[in-house]
């Protein structure tokens, strides 16, 4: 729709970069939209969770935003593991494991033999834990305590080359959450197109704002991860029936359309001459 091609688009653009730290790129505050980040409606970065982990790491790297994929796609990696080393001031956060292969690098670098480095890795990555004999070699060659017991506590690892990939979309669309926002907006709203309610868009902030702490009222702390296809497991598990399947996606779409009207934008009524049936066009 815009014509911009998405391998052009810059990797290293502060404005992007702070949406996933601050509000204020967008010229919202957060107490208007629920969120201290900008990264609503981001794939992998628009969850509480995730957004969660933002706030506590502050990431401003291209590295960083890759480490921050990886911890929260890892299991034992993250929740009682860095993030307490991280909080407790232990180490900072670009030394915490992130990536499978943040593991082979760092014991390579510490002298370990390549082989023994890459068993390693594999062993923890798979939630094997250390054998005595790796734990061994590991402090032969002077290896932090805090790192050995992280290793000890990871059940799965993610991949570096996957989360890179994960973060390179990631920046992309958030460029255009920043510069070409009612493209992304219109994008957004048009891929769930079956949650949305239209009195609710048309009402503005406070008709959006009111609904959305109506169900988060409803529904406690559910947050949707913003994917089409986890979203859908993740709700179809529920025991509340269809109309709770769709008030809890419906919630994600309303606290990204919260943002949307915070921004300055607004939401135009169906009109049966210019209304698409599924995509949310844009006027103006």
């Amino acid at each position: 729709l815009t014509g911009v091609d998405p391998k052009t688009i810059p990797l290293d653009d502060k404005k992007t970069m702070s949406l996933f730290t601050s509000t204020k790129a967008l010229g919202v505050e957060p107490e208007q939209i629920g969120s201290k980040t900008g990264s609503f409606g981001i794939p992998e970065f628009g969850t509480k969770f995730v957004r969660g982990m933002l706030e506590e790491t502050k990431p401003t790297t291209f590295a960083e935003l890759i480490k921050i994929s990886g911890l929260s796609h890892g299991t034992d990696v993250w929740l009682g593991n860095a993030r307490d080393l991280i909080i407790n001031n232990v180490v900072p956060f670009k030394d915490v494991i992130g990536c499978r292969d943040d593991i082979m690098v760092k014991l390579i670098e510490t002298g370990l033999p390549p082989q023994n480095a890459f068993k390693i890795m594999e062993a923890v990555r798979k939630g094997r834990g250390l054998s005595p004999e790796n734990e061994a070699l590991m402090i032969k060659f002077g290896v932090p305590e805090w790192y050995i017991d992280c290793c000890k506590k990871i059940k799965y690892l993610f991949p570096k080359a996957h989360a890179t990939a994960y973060v390179i979309m990631a920046l992309r669309i958030a460029w255009f959450k920043f510069y070409k926002p009612l493209y992304f907006y219109s994008g957004f709203f048009s891929k769930r197109s079956d949650f949305f309610e239209v009195d609710t868009l048309q009402g503005g902030f406070d008709s959006i704002k009111a609904r959305v702490e109506e169900l988060e009222k409803k529904y406690g702390n559910y947050d949707d991860t913003g994917d089409d296809d986890d979203s859908n497991q993740s709700v179809k598990e529920d025991s509340g029936g269809g109309s709770a399947v769709k008030e809890k996606r419906l919630l994600n779409v309303l606290r990204v359309a919260l943002e949307m009207v915070s921004r300055g934008y607004s939401f135009i009524g169906v009109d049966i001459n210019k209304s698409d049936a599924v995509n949310f066009k844009i006027e103006g």
